[in-house]
């Protein structure tokens, strides 16, 4: 077999046996089958496709015949689209006027799904009639398709735009029985909560056209699937996660290129010589990388290897990436089904349920940022049950070097909890806009829709003249279209028009504009690299161009802040703990040159200060603990800096989020009373709910940030443990000895104990 050859090769070959540091065998699952009665049609094509439903199948579709809204978390590969086309497919039999909106997040699934449901209606003879309805339906077509379609796959940004025109759309939200959901966790975060404010939009339009359509959610696993999919909607569900689908035999190797703290080679040139080893061992291989440059690189280097040993194997390399022509990308995918291709390296395009068929071997060049999306890349092999293989190539920063170091954990530990807060009220006050310019709002009713602060973001916008009331309630009265002032990807504000010879790239947020495309900074857009020309504050234009350097530029920043209110304390031993709000105040300052790790060139910046309210979690250390600092020659401050950046680091591995969501501040004396504290708070204006779950879960956090410290093999710390890459002040100072004492003492005294939480008002345990 050839998986039993490459881990074979992994075993005695002195290039890899060294960084092979764990591998974990999980053995084949049979299926598990479950009993259902079924319409006729749809027993046909199930009998003429040869599919036996499994029992997760079943269940949730007995579950959504009951009226209830499901969510489904069983692993890739498991039928979930089946699980919920069916039931879609019934009622539109049985109910001749009901129809469904099916949401995706990208078009290329978009388009897969509709293939599929294409193929479905036209053999069961069920009049679906599927389309897509998105930025790229033609102008003519789109008024058959709202009249017509009885299934229409749209996507969030879509029907952010199109809510406003719900008029034309009424027989179709008055008949709406379904919403499908698919890869809901891509919705979590500031998207996320955007995305749920959007859906409280859509359900209220259809509850003013009389319908109360079910929704059915398709995704990872998560932590807390219950709590995100009613954050998400805003109603109860039910849980599928019981998965029937067979499992063939999987190993899982972890591999270190760094396993001596120092790495010969990059992380993408060991990963090259991987996929070329998988491929001439005759596994049908698909290789993740994190950019668009690198899949194209590692692609590059992989061919010329192959080369060597046979051009027919080379020619069966390909890349495969989101910027690729529509056309191209089919060709890629129904070469990779057919065969055709032994190895394809894509970005993360590929992660999602895109079907391309059994594979043999995935490559994952760099731990993505979640355990769920490590489980969905190396779910995508061993489709149809056979035995597979599952690389983790790990990259020097201290999450990966985190797993390598811990093997247990990462195969042991729960999924990441999805956040999404609906509660932000720069969010929530930009969708109060778009839904008075849908529809009157009523203080009485819609309160349902929008929370607790309804009322009071209701007076704010009317002391603005965004709102203003009439006899049917409240109306938008702003300037333009309300829908173009909110950005799905972003708290509102002034965004920054990335532009490259008049064409647009992206827009950024003032806060990482500031940070990624400040005068004179190398920018990276989807992989490609930029110069920063001109950034000009009035009109929030930066201007850029393609560059090819060997170095990169590092901002540096100064944070100041003050606690606005405490909501929440606890006591851990003798650190005192606490969750809530914070003013933020934020300056850039300069900028290093740098090429590898050598400063070249050092420039400073005249940016204005960014000042924000956001939430936090902190903690003072307990007395002691700063006395035995100080007591062992240590640096107090040092110590402070290091621990805020592995706890930084590892937040990722506990709340669903990058390191750039999240800041922080560590000071030896800070306040009244000069306390040694650490700060780590939401890097979006209001919050977005992310420190506030870490506070939750304090215990875990701590105890993850110690043995990060504590493990690693260096001496005074390095990238791979308490140096950060967005650290504003240069990594200085940093005390590694002193950061594994402090974490220590946090993580001894929660061992097997929760953390009490207690009111900031009353001071009692809740």
């Amino acid at each position: 077999m050839a998986v039993a050859d490459v881990i074979r090769l992994l075993g005695v070959n002195p290039v890899y046996q060294n960084r092979v540091v764990h591998i974990e065998i999980s053995e084949p699952e049979l299926p598990r089958f479950g009993t259902l009665d079924v319409p006729d049609t749809l027993t046909t094509y199930l009998t003429q496709h040869r599919i036996r439903l499994y029992s997760h199948q079943c269940d949730a579709i007995n579950r959504i015949r009951a009226g209830k809204n499901v969510i489904i978390t069983t692993p890739t590969a498991s039928g979930k689209t089946l699980a919920f086309n069916l039931p879609v497919f019934e009622r539109l039999e049985g109910d001749s006027e009901a129809r469904a909106l099916y949401l995706y997040p990208t078009k290329a699934l978009s388009n897969d799904q509709l293939a599929t449901l294409e193929q479905m209606a036209q053999f069961t003879g069920i009049p679906a009639r599927p389309a897509i309805y998105d930025g790229d339906t033609p102008q003519s077509k789109r008024a058959a398709v709202r009249e017509n379609s009885r299934i229409i796959i749209s996507n969030p940004h879509e029907l952010h735009q199109v809510l406003s025109w719900h008029g034309k759309w009424r027989p179709f939200f008055l008949h709406l029985k379904y919403i499908v959901i698919d890869e809901a966790h891509r919705y979590r975060g500031v998207f996320g909560s955007h995305i749920a404010l959007l859906i409280r939009r859509l359900v209220r339009l259809c509850h003013f056209y009389g319908s109360a359509p079910q929704f059915i959610l398709s995704t990872a696993t998560l932590a807390n699937p219950l709590e995100f999919a009613g954050k998400l909607t805003g109603l109860p569900f039910e849980l599928v996660d019981e998965d029937g689908s067979p499992h063939g035999r999987k190993q899982f190797v972890l591999y270190n290129p760094f396993y001596d703290g120092i790495g010969e080679r990059s992380t993408y040139e060991e990963t090259k010589d991987l996929l070329v080893s998988c491929v001439k061992d005759n596994l049908q291989t698909l290789c993740f990388t994190g950019s668009r440059k690198m899949a194209e690189l590692v692609t590059l280097w992989a061919r010329e290897d192959a080369r060597r040993s046979s051009a027919r194997l080379a020619e069966s390399i390909s890349a495969y990436r989101a910027g690729y022509l529509p056309e191209e990308r089919r060709v890629i995918e129904r070469q990779l089904k057919e065969g055709k291709l032994k190895g394809v390296v894509s970005t993360n395009a590929l992660e999602l349920g895109i079907d391309i068929g059994s594979l043999d071997a995935v490559i994952i060049a760099g731990y993505p940022g979640t355990i769920m999306s490590t489980r969905q890349q190396a779910g995508r092999a061993g489709r149809k049950g056979g035995e597979s293989l599952a690389i983790l190539v790990a990259m020097a920063n201290p999450l990966d070097q985190y797993f390598m170091h811990h093997p247990g954990h990462f195969f042991s530990r729960s999924h990441e909890h999805a956040i999404i807060d609906t509660a932000n009220p720069y969010i929530v006050s930009g969708h109060l806009l778009c839904a008075a310019a849908e529809l009157p709002l009523s203080e009485d009713k819609d309160r349902e829709y929008f929370g607790e602060s309804f009322s009071k973001l209701l007076s704010e916008l009317a002391s603005s003249d965004l709102i203003r009331k009439t006899s049917r309630g409240w109306v938008y009265s702003g300037r333009g279209r309300a829908t173009d002032a909110v950005r799905l990807d972003g708290i509102p504000g002034p965004a920054f028009r990335i532009l490259c010879h008049g064409r647009l790239l992206e827009t950024m947020d003032r806060a990482q504009a500031f940070r990624e495309a400040h005068k004179g900074a190398i920018m990276l857009h989807q992989g490609e690299t930029y110069l920063v020309n001109e950034m000009d504050l009035e009109t929030h234009t930066v201007r850029v161009t393609e560059t090819d350097v060997d170095y990169y530029t590092q901002p540096l920043k100064e944070v100041d802040l003050s606690i606005i209110e405490t909501l929440k304390t606890c006591m851990i031993q003798g650190a005192r703990c606490a969750f809530g709000e914070v003013e933020v105040t934020e300056q850039y300052t300069g900028y290093k040159i740098k090429r590898k790790d050598t400063i070249i060139g050092m420039e400073p910046l005249n940016l204005p200060p960014i000042t924000f309210r956001t939430k936090a979690f902190w903690f003072i250390t307990a007395p002691d603990t700063g006395q035995r600092i100080i007591h062992s020659n240590l640096d107090l401050a040092g110590g402070l800096h290091g621990a805020e950046h592995a706890i930084i680091a590892l937040m990722p591995l506990h709340v669903m989020c990058d390191r750039w969501d999240i800041g922080g501040l560590s000071s030896p004396a800070f306040g009244e009373n000069c306390e040694p504290t650490v700060f780590v708070y939401d890097g979006y204006e209001g919050g977005i709910g992310l420190s506030e779950k870490a506070y939750e879960i304090l215990p875990d956090v701590f105890s993850s940030a110690h043995e990060l410290v504590r493990d690693c093999g260096c001496e005074e710390g390095c990238p791979s443990c308490i140096y950060s890459p967005k650290c504003g002040n240069d990594n200085q100072p940093l005390d590694k000895e002193a950061a594994e004492l402090i974490l220590k003492e946090l993580c001894s005294r929660t061992e097997n104990s929760e953390c009490p939480v207690v009111s900031a008002e009353s001071g009692q345990a809740l």
